[in-house]
């Protein structure tokens, strides 16, 4: 019989831990796929025959009278046949098994040779020819045919063995999940380092492979060796009591020697676990690619986005003879850290052109594009003259054609997040962007570059709220303060990005604006530009150049001006900011006021 997935038990404690009482749950789903592609693995019926010389011996001095002497001492040494029939699972078939079926074609092949001896090789023995050419026929068909059966008959076969072996991979990373549960459970004070968490997941899954391959040749080998180890333990004790009593010089001077070997020797076994084990750790953390390719596999992908920004641009003269053009833009954009991290989980040590497809692939998933035409049916007053030449106004209906442009952006992370990721490759992603895969100089400044950021927060002075607008705006804005940023976020269920923060503070805030959810660009379109000293609490101010824009010169971030040189906007988290801060300062655009 097969073996069985191994299993994994849970006190009643633990499981009232839903994580640990789900992981389990999936442990336990996964054994029994496993267990079910086992059984039906191919078997073959196992034969063992065996004599009953007892009985033999019985039935012949029962017929001795009847049998002459020879025939009885024959039968009395053949004995009764005792037939055993068990069934095992076979091994992964390999070229023995292909053998078996053209074992046909080889008979022929035999029988070709024996006639063409027979009848000798002549020429003018056609009769001879014609025999062994009519048995080589015969054997061309024959293997042909079994190579037919035999390429589909074990193409069957290892599907069947890879399926297995492939469940039972994912029952063993299913139980390496349920027993990290159950150690975060035990632990009253986990990690809360990525880092850490990964490296405990791998210590994890190294002590289950272990167990388990012990587990499986050790059982044999343990009820082998254990009577023989304990006959001899009374003799070996004896004999090593005797020899301290007659040497105990000896014994001292063995003893100290093998104190100093264990030290050195403990000495170099930490020092090598301890470089080991940094080298896993530093390689765990880091980008594998060359920084050619990383580099240009993000440029690549930014390129799609300058391409999708030009389209966008252009929406006016590829679709004219529209009377209006209503724009809903998220940003264009994307975290190279998250690219760079995804595709080194992905690919490891990957190639520029190797992740094309895969590129081409995220950038359909962050982003969505929908031109929505629609028609208004509007009236417009014409004066017209009656017969008496006297004018009157009449409301004339027309059709009043809009094109709607709306782009949402998912962002690369959530993309990344619903890509179907194992739970080790999520655990290496997070790692890999906690450490900027030991690169953070590798896209320069980037305040999106890095994950976390400082929270701050600000008193808004008195006179400030005297403008009754940006007491509306401020008081919506600090709602959502400590909210995460996320890529192509408009709305609290979802979290914002700094321009999706921005729209919804503005459409929100009871001003009468209603301008839809647009990107930093966008909303500087809806303002007119203002020297950085008139700038005053409820304009907005614009940066460029914080994260890799398709066009460099646009704004790529967006705040809340709050005076006195604040700022509130979404960073990560949405907090409050000094705009007079070497970052800012490096980046500042401009201010512009809300028309």
């Amino acid at each position: 019989m097969a073996d069985k997935a191994r299993r994994l038990h849970f006190t009643e404690d633990e499981l009232s831990d839903r994580d640990i009482r789900r992981a389990a749950k999936k442990a336990d789903k996964a054994a029994d796929k496993a267990d079910r592609a086992n059984e039906k693995l191919p078997t073959k019926r196992r034969v063992r025959i065996t004599r009953d010389s007892g009985r033999a011996e019985a039935t012949a001095e029962r017929l001795s009278d009847k049998l002459r002497p020879e025939r009885q001492s024959t039968k009395a040494a053949r004995g009764k046949l005792r037939i055993e029939v068990s069934e095992v699972t076979t091994q992964k078939p390999g070229a023995g098994g292909r053998a078996a079926v053209n074992a046909p074609a080889a008979a022929l092949h035999a029988a070709r040779n024996t006639v063409r001896d027979a009848v000798g090789r002549s020429d003018n023995d056609s009769e001879g020819n014609s025999g062994a050419d009519a048995l080589q026929s015969g054997e061309s068909t024959v293997r042909n045919t079994g190579n037919i059966v035999n390429n589909r008959h074990y193409s069957h076969k290892l599907k069947q063995y890879d399926k297995a072996a492939r469940l039972e991979r994912k029952s063993d990373s299913a139980n390496v999940e349920a027993l990290y549960q159950r150690e975060r459970h035990n632990d009253p004070s986990p990690s809360s380092n990525p880092i850490s968490k990964w490296r405990q997941k791998q210590e994890l899954k190294k002590r289950y492979m272990e167990a388990k391959a012990s587990g499986k040749a050790g059982a044999s080998g343990a009820a082998k060796g254990g009577k023989r180890a304990a006959e001899g333990t009374k003799s070996l004790v004896d004999k090593g009591i005797e020899f301290v009593k007659e040497h105990p010089k000896a014994i001292l001077i063995a003893g100290v020697l093998g104190l100093l070997v264990m030290l050195i020797a403990g000495m170099f076994s930490s020092c090598t676990a301890m470089f080991a084990g940094s080298g896993n750790a530093v390689l765990g953390t880091s980008y594998t690619a060359e920084d050619a390719d990383i580099l240009g596999a993000d440029a690549d992908y930014s390129a799609l986005e300058t391409a999708l920004d030009n389209q966008i641009s252009n929406i006016e003269s590829t679709h004219p003879g529209y009377d209006e053009y209503r724009y809903d833009l998220a940003e264009i954009g994307h975290n190279p850290y998250e690219l760079a991290s995804y595709l080194t989980v992905l690919f490891e040590d990957y190639t520029r052109a190797e992740v094309q497809s895969t590129l081409q692939s995220l950038f359909a998933q962050q982003y969505t594009l929908t031109l929505t035409p629609e028609v208004e049916v509007r009236y417009r007053t014409e004066t017209r003259t009656d017969s008496e030449g006297n004018d009157y106004d009449v409301e004339v209906p027309y059709n009043y054609y809009i094109l709607n442009v709306k782009l949402t952006n998912k962002g690369l992370g959530a993309v990344i997040r619903d890509s179907g990721l194992t739970t080790e490759q999520a655990d290496r992603y997070d790692v890999l962007m906690t450490t900027s895969g030991n690169r953070s100089e590798l896209f320069g400044e980037d305040v999106y570059g890095v994950a976390g950021g400082e929270y701050t927060d600000y008193d808004i002075p008195g006179e400030a709220l005297t403008d009754e607008k940006f007491r509306r705006m401020i008081t919506e804005a600090e709602k959502y303060l400590g909210y995460p940023y996320v890529w192509g976020g408009s709305n609290p269920s979802t979290s914002f990005d700094c321009s999706g923060f921005v729209s919804w503070v503005i459409n929100h805030s009871g001003n009468g604006w209603s301008v839809g959810r647009l990107g930093a660009k966008g909303l500087k379109g809806i303002c007119d530009i203002i020297p950085p000293d008139q700038a005053k609490p409820g304009d907005l101010i614009f940066f460029h150049h914080t994260y890799d824009a398709p066009d460099p010169s646009d704004a790529t971030h967006v705040g809340i001006y709050v005076g006195d040189g604040m700022m509130i906007h979404c960073g990560n988290p949405i907090s409050y900011a000094s705009t007079e801060s070497n970052y800012w300062q490096n980046h500042f655009l401009c201010f512009g006021r809300i028309r």
